[in-house]
């Protein structure tokens, strides 16, 4: 992974992004059970910002890496599916670069 390009800034954020989904599985129930909204509060907070760059950056690699348009969508929709971000970096983006 080569974080001075695109696809490689793409794999990284692909990763935390889905750390970040993860993430809620450990400050929902602390939410929810024991009412520390705090942690879930950050999470959520870089949730948001990894999905929005991670989604900007699929659609700069599309425009400048000639990826395909179904290959940009499957990138786009494995952001919305837990852990599939994990998968798309693994199987769509490690020969890219």
């Amino acid at each position: 992974m080569k974080l001075n390009s695109l696809i490689g800034q793409l794999q990284l954020l692909a990763i935390l992004e889905g750390i970040s989904y993860i993430s809620f599985g450990i400050t929902m129930p602390l939410k929810y059970l024991y009412g520390l909204k705090g942690p879930n509060y950050v999470v959520g907070v870089m949730h948001g910002a990894l999905f929005i760059g991670y989604c900007l950056w699929v659609v700069l690699a599309f425009q400048k890496h000639k990826v395909s348009f179904k290959e940009m969508l499957v990138l786009l929709l494995s952001s919305i599916v837990p852990f599939m971000t994990f998968w798309a970096e693994r199987k769509m983006l490690k020969n890219k670069d």
